[in-house]
Formats: C-alpha cells, structure tokens, sequence
C-alpha cells in the first residue's frame, strides 16, 4: 500500500489527477474547433485535442519557466491549431475573443474525477494531510477547485508562489513547508512522469505517477511505466489505488 503508517502528507497535481481537465479541454475544443475552424469536419475534432494536449512545440512549458505570459502561450498554441487545421490566425483582436471563448467553454467543462472528493476525505479522516500544487495560474486553480467541490485542500501552491513551476524543486519545497510536513513523508501525486512524479522524487518527496487508461498526453511527455518502476517510482491507475494494497495492483 503507497499510504503507510509513515506518511504525514500528499501533495496532490490538479489537472488531470484531481480535475478531469482532459475531458473540460475536450469539450473546449470542440467549441472551439466549430467556431474557428469552420472548414474542419467533426469527425477530426479528436485531433485538436490531442494536438493542445501534447502541446510538442512546449508551449506551457515555455510558460511554467517563467518565459511565456499565460496569454503568449495560449495565443502561440491556438495559432498552432489554426495554422495545422487550416483555420484564420489570430492576431490580436482576434485572439481576444478566442480566449474569451475557449475561458468560457474550459471553466463548462470542469468536473472532479469520481473518487477525489473520497480520497481527499479519507485521508484527512488517516490523520493525513492534504494540500495541492500545480504549475497554473493561482486565480483559476482557486476556481476550479472550488468548482469542482476541492476548495478546501489544506494549502495550494502556484506557478505564481516562485514564477516558475514544477520540476523546479523549489516548488515542491515550499509545498511542504506550507504543509508542515517532512519531505520524506510526504507524497506528491500526478499525471506528468517527470515533471510531477520524477521532479517530486528529486526534490526529496516521494513520486507516484498516476496514469490514467487512455488519458496520456502523447507528443513530446515521457510516459514510460517501466522508467519508473526502475527509478522506484510507483504508478497507478486512480487516486483509489493509493490505499490498496501493492499486491493487488499487479
């Protein structure tokens, strides 16, 4: 079982590890796609999401260093639908009302996976305690999580705490500090295999890498379970599988 006797706290990742945020971009960009780019048949809106997951041009990550604004990210990416799925670019003007639309149609989309609200529960009822950090902007984390019925995580860290997010160390340090919990018992939780579970791993936490069935991001992210096992690495396959015992997840 990856929650033992010896654990003070976990540190949860928000996207796509608390928050289906695959499914809210799912919805956007098809809202999207039928707005912006006309000339597109449906049958081919699973190909934007999965080019604004993969985001292989690095885009976010660009962004989570500090060399990006929010804005330049999100305008470089969807110009990179536009120009991939023979749609207008967006200068400017244009690019305002696509992020109005895309901001409106994301916040729609945001739901809970079905076991976070339990597990957050239930471990805090283990004397646990919980807290979560994430490599977006703190206003709209503080949103989602209070959309998604998540508001009350002991802390939340932010890109916006140093200006540069995860796998900074840093990050994941004043986490736990926040959290007044030991860094080698404390445990960090997410969806990306090097920037949270690896970049948790070298900041003294320990790593588990959730890997949800048919929701990796594909492009340029490592997702590699026999990487982590050999780096010690635990996977699972949903927040439930923290409480189980090892034996039954093989």
């Amino acid at each position: 079982m990856i929650i033992d006797h010896t654990v003070e706290g976990v540190l949860f990742d928000i996207d796509d590890t608390l928050v289906d945020t695959r499914g809210a971009f799912a919805h956007t960009m098809n809202v999207q796609a039928a707005k912006y780019l006309p000339r597109l048949d449906s049958a081919r809106y699973p190909e934007v999401l999965a080019m604004w997951r993969a985001d292989s041009s690095g885009f976010y990550r660009a962004y989570t260093r500090g060399e990006l604004s929010a804005r330049e990210q999100r305008m470089q990416r969807a110009n990179e639908l536009q120009t991939a799925f023979d749609g207008e670019i967006l200068g400017n003007q244009e690019f305002d009302q696509w992020d109005e639309d895309f901001m409106a149609a994301f916040r729609d989309g945001w739901k809970p996976f079905a076991e976070s609200r339990d597990i957050i529960d239930e471990l805090r009822a283990r004397g646990i305690k919980v807290g979560a950090l994430s490599n977006a902007g703190l206003d709209m984390q503080t949103q989602k999580m209070a959309a998604c019925g998540l508001g009350d995580v002991d802390i939340l860290v932010t890109l916006d705490t140093f200006g540069v997010g995860k796998p900074d160390p840093r990050v994941f340090v004043e986490a736990v500090r926040l959290l007044g919990t030991d860094r080698a018992k404390t445990i960090y939780v997410g969806d990306e295999l090097d920037i949270d579970a690896r970049g948790a791993v070298n900041a003294g936490l320990r790593g588990v890498w959730i890997d949800r069935p048919g929701a990796r991001r594909g492009g340029t992210h490592e997702e590699s379970s026999a990487a982590a096992a050999e780096e010690g690495i635990s996977v699972i396959a949903n927040l439930n599988d923290l409480l189980v015992e090892r034996s039954a997840l093989s």
